[in-house]
């Protein structure tokens, strides 16, 4: 039986007999027929949300992970993976009734639902599910040991979201979005193309009605239209193999699925019209070599896009997956191509699971690069996600070796460096790609050569994290950013309070330690209540030793636009240093001089070097709103002076100029934005407005 078929079939079971009557007829032995009656038994009286007996959940659950896996160890701990859970039957009866790999794999199954009740917040909770749900994913990866089990637990999923009708709209959605964040981009990682197209798109469903419900009705309006053109063209394709020597081969066709379709449409932001592989064809051949040959007939015979060619017979997924990909035009259609063998498509098609459901005689499949997913987390919500190198389109790059790395379109050096080592790219300093250096942001393309240059240091690169690409190169430079930051907040903490009590550095220590505050100092970067009582206490052990004569070490408030500033020496202005464009909630810190404050980022270089006196500073709400403002001025002497007259006689801070040679000043300013209107008719009278607007309207040009 087809799986469409089984999904179908599965869908419209209500009954426990007919549920058991579909198993049976897939897989039947004295050991299957013993577990279904010991779960029968298990669950009797228990009722899912829909009404219907219990024990039909896990019967469906066992026939579906039979289609992928044909092991009767693996359909038992299927029928019995809510019986200790849900029941008073312990591991150990299990062991007792059965055997001890069934047993470990219901205790698998178990440790799951553990793990997902610690991890998950409750349906109840407002709070997004996504960064709870990523951090279930990595504790579930990391303590599965056995594949089978997270197949079973696919399985499971599967079964759930096929009966989600039965749940209200609000539990619906959060489940949705689990699936796509746990789920499919497991069965994605262990390469069921089968069970994560269909996560997908049933997630997809639940999460985008209205989106799901665009695509649906387009491809059912036009089903009739694409099902003739894929015909037309199999027809052409079977003539042309056939009077080319090929006797043993099958031609598949598809309509891409559905979720795949919305993800390219907002990663290229088309339409649905504007998806070029919406169609596509699968030709499946007995020899690798017969793929290449094919593909030679189909170039021959119909012009292909030569940019979207991938040979991933040549060089595989990290996944093992296998399979030549080109797109042609074929008289007014566009249709993708895929070439394989038998066995690629198995492989394709289960996955991991092709060993046990073929019975292959190889080793289990290595699937160490699994630890890869334990480091995605900090993801808003799953439009995020499908940004994430799970869904986005593969690389393939070479080290100066000719070692094989697949990685994320857009992929940096800097990923690359840490796809090959941790060590490497927390040292790198620079990169070649093909013979030529760049930077280690560069971005990298299918068949560059890179070597990677190394330094003894590790170095945080805390303002590339967004630029990085991979989960792993985010991940470790959040630890370095992390330690880093710790050792700036320590010695910031030290120049403060040098500059508050105009003592050195040894003496600073020295009533640090007296005060025991060794362990917590850096708190008082950005806690000016700690900062107080630390100030306090300082003050009275130096009142003791009679060492503070007439110090005034009460600290004033002083506010310049959105930054707020604490200090016990006079301050009149602040001003941006822009080797490190401070902005608006950035972390930042505050370097005295004189009666000036210079506000950097905290993690400037420039700023760490000249690091002797600094203040307490901090960003702070003031109702007041940020705008871009760029003005045309007259090519005169003095006339930028005038302007910035103008502005400060309007009550307005500005945070930074930049003036162009073809005359425009572009201006970023700060004001009440209830005063837009009346500032911008006064700047009007005297220069033209080329552009006044929100600046968070004006990233988003």
């Amino acid at each position: 039986m087809k799986f469409n078929e089984l999904i179908e079939k599965i869908k419209n079971i209500k009954d426990t007999k007919e549920a058991s009557s579909l198993l049976l007829s897939q897989i039947n032995t004295p050991n299957i027929q013993k577990a279904l009656n010991f779960a029968i038994k298990a669950h009797e009286g228990q009722k899912r949300k829909s009404g219907e007996d219990y024990v039909i959940h896990p019967i469906l659950v066992a026939t579906i992970t039979n289609f992928f896996i044909d092991d009767e160890n693996v359909i038992i701990a299927a029928l019995l993976h809510d019986v200790v859970e849900d029941t008073s039957y312990t591991i150990e009866d299990i062991k007792k009734e059965f055997n001890k790999e069934v047993a470990t794999l219901v205790e698998g199954l178990t440790k799951i639902v553990e793990i997902r009740d610690n991890s998950l917040i409750p349906s109840t909770s407002n709070e997004k599910l996504a960064k709870s749900a990523l951090t279930f994913r990595k504790m579930l990866v990391s303590s599965i040991k056995d594949i089978r089990v997270l197949i079973i637990k696919l399985c499971d999923r599967l079964h759930n979201m096929l009966t989600l009708d039965a749940l209200p709209s609000h539990k619906q959605k959060r489940i949705a979005e689990e699936t796509l964040i746990v789920y499919a981009p497991i069965a994605h990682r262990l390469g069921i193309s089968k069970l994560k197209n269909i996560l997908e798109d049933l997630a997809f469903k639940y999460l985008l009605p209205q989106e799901y419900e665009k695509i649906d009705s387009y491809i059912k309006q036009n089903k009739e239209k694409f099902q003739l053109k894929l015909n037309s063209f199999i027809q052409t394709l079977e003539k042309l193999l056939l009077q080319n020597g090929f006797n043993n081969f099958e031609i598949k066709s598809r309509i891409k699925h559905y979720y795949s379709i919305y993800l390219k449409m907002q990663r290229k932001g088309i339409s649905i019209e504007e998806v070029l592989d919406l169609l596509a064809v699968r030709v499946i051949v007995k020899e690798p070599i017969e793929c290449y040959k094919a593909l030679g007939l189909i170039h021959l015979n119909f012009r292909p896009l030569i940019s979207r060619f991938k040979d991933y017979i040549a060089i595989p997924k990290e996944n093992g997956y296998q399979t030549i990909h080109t797109t042609v035009y074929s008289k007014d259609s566009i249709i993708e191509c895929q070439i394989r063998t038998f066995d690629m498509d198995k492989n394709a098609e289960f996955g991991i699971a092709a060993h046990w459901k073929y019975k292959l005689n190889t080793a289990i499949p290595n699937t160490s690069w699994l630890e890869e997913m334990k480091f995605e987390e900090n993801i808003e919500d799953f439009y995020e996600l499908a940004k994430n190198d799970l869904f986005s389109e593969d690389i393939v790059v070479y080290s100066p070796k000719f070692d094989t790395f697949t990685l994320p379109l857009g992929a940096t050096a800097l990923d690359f460096a840490y796809a090959i080592h941790t060590d490497i790219g927390n040292k790198a300093i620079a990169a070649y790609v093909n013979k030529e250096k760049v930077s280690l942001l560069h971005q990298l393309k299918t068949g560059d050569i890179i070597k990677i240059e190394t330094t003894n240091e590790e170095i945080p690169r805390c303002s590339w994290i967004n630029a990085l690409k991979t989960s792993k190169a985010k991940y470790e430079q959040k630890k370095l950013c992390k330690k880093k930051e710790e050792e700036i907040k320590r010695k910031l903490a030290i120049t403060i309070l040098k500059t508050i009590f105009d003592l050195n550095e040894i003496k600073i220590k020295a009533l640090i330690k007296t005060n025991n505050l060794c362990n917590k100092i850096e708190k008082i970067v950005d806690d000016e209540n700690f900062l107080k009582e630390v100030i306090k206490k300082l003050k009275n052990t130096l009142k003791k030793k009679n060492l503070l004569y007439f110090k005034n070490v009460t600290l004033k408030e002083y506010i310049f636009g959105n930054i707020k500033i604490l200090s016990n020496k006079p301050i009149n202005e602040i001003k941006f240093n822009y080797c490190c464009h401070p902005k608006l909630g950035d972390k930042i810190i505050g370097i005295l001089d004189k009666k000036e404050v210079e506000i950097h980022q905290r993690f400037c270089n420039n700023a760490e070097k000249f690091l002797d006196k600094a203040v307490f500073v901090e960003w702070i709400d003031n109702n007041q709103d940020r705008f871009f403002l760029s003005v045309r001025l007259k090519n005169k002497k003095g006339e930028l002076n005038k302007f910035i007259s103008l502005l400060t006689k309007l009550d307005i801070f500005i945070h930074s100029i930049n003036l162009s040679k073809d005359g425009n000043c572009k201006i970023e300013i700060e004001f009440d934005k209830k005063r837009f209107n009346n500032i911008k008719e006064k700047i009007s009278k005297n220069y033209k407005i080329i552009e006044f607007v929100p600046l968070k309207d004006a990233y988003n040009l």
